[in-house]
Parts: C-alpha cells; structure tokens; sequence
C-alpha cells in the first residue's frame, strides 16, 4: 500500500498546490475565528478585571468594594485636576473605569453575571445576552407600572362615566315631562317663591332664572333613578375596585351558586320573582344594566310569557324574529332601502341631472 508521502512526491504539482491551498484556507478560517477570552472589550471592565480596577479580592464583601470604590474616586475625581492637565484626561477616564466596575460588582445578580463569566470563558454569546439584557431591561418594578396602569384606566372610567350621567341629567332637563313635575316639587317645598328684593342685594332676571335652572336639575337628578349605561357612576364599579373587591365577589358567587343548586335543583323549590328575572335575562344574554333599561311593561309581558323557561322563550324569539321579517317587507322605508341597495347601492357611481 503507497504510503501518503510518497504519493505525495509521486504527485503531479498541480495536485501539491491544491493540496497546500486547501492548508491555507483552513488556517485562514482558524485565525478568523474569535478566540474564546474571559476579558471581552464592550462588556463590563473591558479586558481589565473590575476586581483588579478596585484593588480587591473575588472574596471581598459589599462594604470592602463600597470602601475601594470611593477611595479611588476621590483620586481620580476629574474636579482634582485643573483644566489642561495633562492628567486630567487619563484621570477621567480611570474615573469612568473605576465607576463601571463599582456598579458591576455593587450588585448581587450583575455580580454573579460576571462571576459566571470569569469562570465560563467559553460561553462567549451568553455573555453578550446577560450584559446587554441587564443593562436595557426598565429599572421600574413591574408591579409598579401595573398598578399605575390600573389607576389610570379606573379615572378615566369614573370619567367617562361620570360625562354620560352629566349629559343624561342636562337631556332630561328640557324634556317637558320631567321639567313639569320638578317644577311642581321645587314650588312645594318653597324653592321657586320669589321674595321681593329691594336695594343692592336685588338680582336680575338672568341670576333668578340660573337658579331656577339649579333647582329643577337637581330635584331631577335626586327623584329621577337611571338605569343602563348612563346610570349615577359607582366607585365600587371601576376596575381597581373590581380588583381589590374580586375575593369578594368570588365568594359570593360560589355561596350563590351553592344555594342556588341547592334549592331549585336538589329540592325543587319553585322559582321567585328575583331567580325569574334573572333567569329571562340569563336566556336574551343581557347584562344587568341593559336588563334594567328595560321598561316595566316589557318586563311584565316577560313575566306573562313565562320566559324564564327554555323553551317558552324559544317559541317568543322565534315569534320576535317573524314578526320583524313582517315589519321590515312592508315598512317603505325598507322598501326603499331594498330598491336603493338593488339599483344603485353603496358601491356604485351615479350622475343625477339637475
């Protein structure tokens, strides 16, 4: 068997330069590659060892490395050397050193990410992650901003909810019905009779009726009982109550829930007026507020129809449902809408001679 030398000698050149070439690249991509080295440039102390910049041991406590640390920077402190120094530069810059390596070893985690990489050279990308994750993750606790963001969110609900119970009282202002019977109250209790003023504490006619205007909004809003979503805003309705109040509210549900299935389901008790509008509101999949918007007759036909029952309510939707497919084959107005959307609708372009 020829041995690789001597086919090597026996070779042509061509094949001893291909060969020499194939050497090269691979010692090229060797040298290419970084070489592995605790000490990284950009990451922590650079290529020194933030120990050896404090002067202290791997070992050294918090209240060693505290103690190197400012010992040094009243040595280098920049303010020490007047401008022009010529080791006023040089100075700064072991400040800055001296600095980076007191916040990298004055913490525990930093401290340990640094220690990790002391001892694990090899993990060279790791390294990168640690430094450049710790140094732009948000100092903020996260708690914090969550509660912060919690807070926000239940002004701004007490807000908007507050607007809407403002513009439902300043609507029912001008609605004759409800200024009437204000009216009739405020006169009973004597808040509308007009005493006879004389002199400088006589108002004019603007003042006397901006009262007026007061009175009857405030008898309206104190007499009057909003339901639905302009209903009076409830601290205990936003969400950082809701929050706080969840325990709670858990544990009522499950008492009520018990009870519940307790009583209608294991000793079949008849239902009560209170499970009958809840179970009517449980089948239409109406919240509270939307149920209680609902006027009383409304109310009463549901009661009529017995809809707290599955079935029954079946039958009613499905009447609901004809009756409004009814409505709108013979309201003009869907008439026209129909003819409308079929001739020309909303997507198309259309020129009308004037």
């Amino acid at each position: 068997m020829v041995s690789l030398t001597e086919r090597t000698r026996g070779g042509s050149p061509r094949a001893l330069m291909s060969w020499r070439w194939w050497v090269a690249v691979l010692l090229f991509v060797a040298a290419s590659v970084p070489q592995v080295a605790a000490l990284v440039e950009g990451l922590y102390c650079g290529t020194e060892v933030c120990y050896d910049v404090l002067g202290v041991t791997r070992e050294a406590s918090k209240a060693e490395i505290a103690r190197a640390y400012r010992q040094l920077a009243r040595r280098y402190h920049p303010d020490r050397f007047r401008p022009g120094d010529p080791e006023l530069e040089p100075a700064q810059q072991r400040f800055l050193l001296v600095a980076t390596a007191y916040e990298t070893l004055k913490d525990e985690d930093s401290r340990r990410d640094y220690d990790y990489m002391l001892d694990h050279p090899e993990e060279y990308y790791q390294h990168y992650y640690a430094y450049y994750r710790r140094r732009l993750t948000p100092k903020v606790d996260v708690r914090v901003v969550i509660l912060v963001t919690i807070c926000a969110i239940s002004i701004f609900q007490y807000y908007s909810w507050h607007s809407s119970y403002n513009e439902a009282i300043n609507y029912l202002v001008t609605v004759p019905k409800y200024r009437i019977q204000a009216t009739e109250i405020a006169k009973q209790q004597g808040l509308l009779n007009r005493a006879k003023e004389k002199g400088k504490n006589r108002r004019s006619k603007e003042e006397i009726r901006e009262q007026e205007e007061e009175v009857i909004r405030d008898i309206i809003k104190n007499k009057i009982d909003i339901k639905g979503g302009y209903q009076k805003p409830n601290l205990s309705d936003i969400l950082l109550c809701q929050i706080v109040l969840f325990p709670y509210y858990l544990t009522q549900y499950v008492k009520w829930y018990a009870t519940w299935v307790y009583r209608f389901t294991i000793c079949r008790e008849e239902y009560g007026l209170e499970e009958k509008l809840y179970l009517i509101r449980r089948n239409m999949k109406m919240s509270q507020a939307q149920f209680d918007g609902v006027d009383e007759n409304s109310v009463q036909t549901f009661l009529e129809k017995q809809l707290w029952m599955k079935e029954n309510y079946e039958v009613y939707r499905k009447e609901q449902e004809e009756e409004m497919k009814i409505k709108m084959a013979t309201d003009p107005r869907m008439k026209r809408y129909r003819r409308w959307m079929k001739n020309e609708g909303p997507g198309r372009l259309t020129f009308v001679d004037d």
